[in-house]
């Protein structure tokens, strides 16, 4: 592959005062990193890391214009003397290697999560518990000064320029939708009125920052709420702030409200690249296509086909801070590519937690996390080729120590192998293909089709043992188990026995999900975007406001009855940020997901089940049990007795499902620590 793959990803982009390198935007992100202690140190390692890895422009997470706009209690805001000298830590290593970046001004509006928070109207947020108040026009006006004075405070922190937040649901946004504006004063009814804030902060921090500095203005062009834009709405508004003196139009996508999803992993790449170039036909300054865009690939083909003049990547940065420079080194194949898990970024933030990466555990800890030569070279066995396996393996022979990774299977993945059966979850197998290079690059010995055994590993003369054996299903006591039709659900994806046209699932837990969906699909959405937007109900006629139209479910092949014993929700223990996702899907494949379930015995006719007091015959075709798992650590004990040193990592220390994120990082740590 030669540089000229990817020609427009790196040419440079010309914005009149100034220049950028190229046409990467590492979209904004908040890390939580910005509320700690100390944490703008580590924000700005983290940024240096991602400016250093070749990006040409940095917007950093929403940083609010004053305390009322906060997103949390002690949120981060830009509005005393004092707060820029922290900033300016990380505008200087941003700086040395020649990118730019601009800080994000967010104001939350009625999604700020506390009780003095602002909006339009008095209108509540169904994802908050606090109502907000309605503005004043004395705090409307003094709103836009503080915009103005964070833009200003931010030049002085050395920031190229600011992105003002306008879409997302946030407080422009709110203003600007009838479904949160129902003001009756200047700022309310008549679009020309709604739009009024908008423009009025663009004026206001143009005036403050001069002519020099960059100003991106985040324009939600897609609601996907009702009573959202309409696509008349978005462009005028998107003219009306280029004659203000917006630099670059950047694209916003739904609401955290929205019920069609916009960024997990089932959303097909470059999903919403269609809107961006609508919107841009009838624009001048740069536009900016965001959402799904997760290798240089997809980056080339959304600016060679005229869609956008740059492409925003947030969390694929996150994966990997090489992305850029591995992909002009045409080194394509060895980037980390995100899987939009959402697992440890946006559910760790929503929970006040720092982000991190399932893929890349070194995100945001990497100051704590560094990789360092080892002081003295051991031998070590590895034994388990799964996630905890691979990521001990790879950072191990990376600080330069003789590693040995054996696995019995003819591939290297663990349940990797299994969850990139998923429909939706085919990003799996970019997780497996990095790892997979990064075995060749940092010179592990892998022997594959090999089964150990506690005499084979003493005999090896390892300094080390990991077990990385991960887990086998967990037995339930049911009677009739025994019974034919009953499977489990390696029976289902790694031997893919038939399967009936109805079934019980027993365990709706991540992997009783994973096989109810599984089950239910015959086509994978995710790789056919006209489908799945028909699916969601996206309009890209955009006929009605917020572009909904009624959603179009696929037909699911059987009948499935997903059953658990706790009482709380069916689904409860799914990604904060991603789970409603999986329940819609299955919701509207008319899966029956029941909680409370009692499971008397299992019969040839099908399961005897009890369930709000009442005891029945589920008639299925086959029993598939998901119901947890236990650690598979056979070799530890010999291995002790013999006096050799031992790890245990990943599902062979907890067997918790699926697991990968924890069982990355662990292995990660120890690499890290032998």
């Amino acid at each position: 592959m030669t540089q000229s793959s990817y020609p427009h990803l790196f040419e440079p982009l010309d914005l009149g005062f100034t220049q950028l390198k190229n046409r990467v935007l590492m979209g904004s992100m908040h890390t939580g990193l910005e509320e700690e202690k100390g944490g703008f140190d580590k924000l700005a390692a983290f940024y240096e890391e991602r400016a250093r890895g070749g990006v040409g422009l940095i917007v950093t997470g929403g940083i609010s214009p004053n305390f009322r706009g906060r997103l949390a209690p002690f949120g981060s805001e830009m509005s005393l003397p004092w707060h820029v000298a922290k900033h300016r830590k990380v505008t200087e290593r941003v700086h040395q290697y020649g990118a730019k970046i601009c800080m994000q001004i967010l104001h939350a509006g009625r999604y700020s999560y506390h009780p003095f928070s602002l909006a339009p109207s008095a209108v509540k947020a169904p994802i908050n518990p606090f109502k907000p108040k309605a503005m004043s026009e004395r705090q409307i006006a003094n709103t836009i000064k503080h915009y103005a004075r964070a833009a200003r405070l931010a030049q002085k922190a050395g920031y190229d320029g600011v992105e003002v937040m306008g879409s997302e649901g946030y407080l422009i946004n709110q203003f600007l939708c009838p479904r949160t504006n129902q003001r009756n004063d200047g700022w309310g009814g008549s679009f020309e009125n709604r739009m009024r804030l908008a423009l009025e902060i663009v004026d206001a921090v143009r005036a403050r920052v001069g002519n020099d500095f960059i100003i991106i203005f985040r324009l939600s062009m897609l609601d996907l709420v009702e009573d959202g834009h309409t696509l008349d709405e978005v462009l005028q508004l998107g003219k009306a702030l280029e004659q203000a003196g917006v630099t670059i139009i950047n694209t916003g996508i739904g609401w955290h409200e929205a019920r069609v999803p916009t960024i997990v992993t089932s959303v097909p790449r470059a999903a919403f690249s269609w809107i961006t170039e609508r919107v841009r036909r009838e624009l001048t300054v740069p536009v900016v296509a965001v959402n799904r865009i997760n290798t240089p690939e997809i980056a080339e083909t959304i600016l060679a086909s005229g869609q956008a003049d740059m492409v925003s990547m947030a969390r694929p940065l996150l994966a990997d801070p090489e992305f850029v420079n591995k992909a002009q080194r045409q080194q394509a194949d060895k980037i980390n590519t995100c899987i939009a898990c959402n697992q440890a970024c946006l559910d760790h933030v929503f929970e006040n937690k720092r982000a991190s990466c399932l893929v890349n555990p070194r995100a945001c800890y990497e100051t704590e996390l560094v990789v360092t030569q080892a002081k003295r070279k051991k031998r070590v066995a590895v034994v388990g080729a799964g996630p905890a396996g691979l990521a001990f393996a790879c950072t191990a022979a990376e600080r330069g120590h003789d590693v040995h990774l054996f696995d019995k299977a003819d591939a290297i993945g663990g349940q990797f192998n299994y969850a990139k059966q998923i429909p939706g979850k085919e990003e799996f197998y970019e997780t497996i293909r990095y790892f997979s290079e990064r075995l060749k690059d940092t010179g592990v010995h892998l022997k594959l089709g090999q089964a150990q055994s506690a005499d084979g590993l003493l005999a090896g003369n390892f300094d080390e043992v990991v077990l990385a054996t991960g887990v086998v299903p967990r037995r339930i006591d049911i009677p009739g188990v025994e019974l034919p039709h009953v499977l489990g659900y390696l029976d289902v994806l790694r031997d893919h026995k038939a399967v009936g046209s109805k079934v019980a699932v027993i365990g709706a837990g991540g992997i009783g999900f994973d096989v109810s969906e599984y089950l239910t699909t015959e086509k994978s959405l995710s790789l056919d975007e006209a489908e799945w937007s028909r699916r969601w109900g996206i309009d890209k006629s955009y006929q009605q406001r917020g572009g909904l139209q009624a959603p179009q479910p696929e037909s699911s092949p059987r009948e499935v009855w997903l059953l658990q014993r706790k009482d709380s929700k069916v689904g409860k223990g799914l990604g904060k940020t991603s789970g409603w996702v999986h329940r819609s899907e299955l919701k509207s494949k008319n899966v029956h997901m029941w909680n409370g379930v009692t499971y008397h015995r299992i019969v040839p006719e099908g399961i005897e089940i009890e369930r709000n007091g009442e005891r029945t015959l589920l008639s299925v075709d086959n029993v598939i049990i998901c119901a947890g798992q236990v650690p598979m650590r056979d070799l530890q004990q010999q291995l002790l007795e013999a006096g050799q040193s031992v790890h245990l990592i990943g599902g062979a220390d907890v067997a918790a499902e699926l697991d990968a994120k924890r069982a990355i990082r662990q292995g990660t740590e120890l690499a890290i620590e032998l």
